[in-house]
């Protein structure tokens, strides 16, 4: 009997929560969304998608080009500002013009995205400037900025959605990367905590990797380049010069998953839902290989980490494979 009373206490709560998850917002059109990273990438398809759904969008873009791309190729609705997210000059020229654009209503909703990724590479080939020039953009800044806009979400009654890479779930390259993702984990959730008395939802969608991203290829093998000629010799010699070459391949394309939608998908049902979910995770890496390495013990998870990794000239331990690129 009590087993029954127990299972069908289950049933209805499952039924109960895939009705729930249902229901939407009314009277979308009109809404302000602000959205960051919008050069390029995800921000820029969400930017797009969003436009053709009757937002008034405020796409902030890193560069003029950025810009007048998105602009071309969108509504008169949609409104770019150039934002820099390692100058608190720019952020406080941004909010202006978020509230503006506004004009009395609040935002509606907050979309941060930013994939500063670079540099890159084995802890001791990094300085401390290094980590500054990732986490000044993909941690810090965003923060800034959505503190700033704080009082406009609070006033709608809107949401925060932080878009993060699963590499926030387990931390398998040095540099300032992983830090920033998992720094943006722990201040969505407190956040999520705090602005629940004032009506502020707070969401995370952790996205896995997608061919989009593929663009910052380039980019870090540049920083790879440039961190290994500044190394000193016995670093180098350490480390080998076939270290650096297989450091290039990227295991990350064949773990790839070529369909963006997924991540529309999720930021759309965070948008638009009236209860939206906590935390949504789009693409099967995300959903299944980062999330079973975040909870496996740490001797399995470091293992199967170091399986395609190379291994540096002078290790004690041979492994063989080629380094993850992020």
């Amino acid at each position: 009997m009590y087993l029954y009373h127990f299972l069908a206490s289950i049933l209805s709560f499952i039924i109960y929560w895939i009705i729930r998850d249902r229901y939407k917002v009314r009277n979308l059109n009109g809404k302000h969304v602000f959205i960051t990273g919008c050069d390029t990438g995800l921000g820029n398809s969400l930017a797009k998608w969003l436009d053709k759904k009757g937002f008034c969008v405020i796409a902030a873009c890193a560069t003029e080009k950025g810009s007048q791309e998105l602009q071309c190729c969108s509504s008169l609705l949609l409104k770019t500002v150039n934002l820099n997210l390692a100058d608190f000059n720019s952020i406080a020229r941004a909010v202006v013009f978020v509230t503006e654009q506004t004009a009395g209503k609040g935002l509606f909703a907050l979309v941060s995205n930013a994939e500063g990724t670079a540099p890159v590479g084995p802890t001791d080939w990094l300085r401390i400037e290094d980590f500054h020039s990732v986490l000044d953009v993909s941690l810090l800044g965003l923060i800034e900025i959505i503190l700033k806009l704080l009082p406009l979400l609070k006033k709608a009654e809107g949401r925060v959605i932080n878009l993060i890479n699963a590499k926030g779930l387990m931390a398998f390259v040095g540099g300032g990367y992983s830090l920033s993702k998992w720094g943006m984990e722990a201040f969505s959730d407190t956040l999520r905590i705090e602005m629940q008395h004032f009506g502020v939802k707070v969401s995370i969608v952790e996205h896995g990797f997608f061919k989009a991203e593929e663009v910052n290829s380039d980019i870090i093998e540049k920083y790879l380049f440039k961190l290994w000629n500044r190394l000193t010799p016995e670093i180098r010699d350490s480390y080998g010069e076939k270290y650096l070459v297989e450091s290039q391949r990227s295991l990350v394309k064949r773990l790839c998953d070529y369909d963006i939608s997924n991540v529309i998908k999720c930021m759309e049902h965070a948008l638009i839902a009236k209860y939206p979910r906590t935390r949504y995770r789009a693409g099967w890496d995300a959903k299944f290989f980062w999330l079973f390495l975040s909870y496996a013990p740490s001797c399995l998870s470091d293992m199967l980490l170091r399986i395609p990794f190379p291994a540096p000239a002078e290790s004690r331990r041979p492994v063989h494979g080629v380094l993850m690129n992020v």
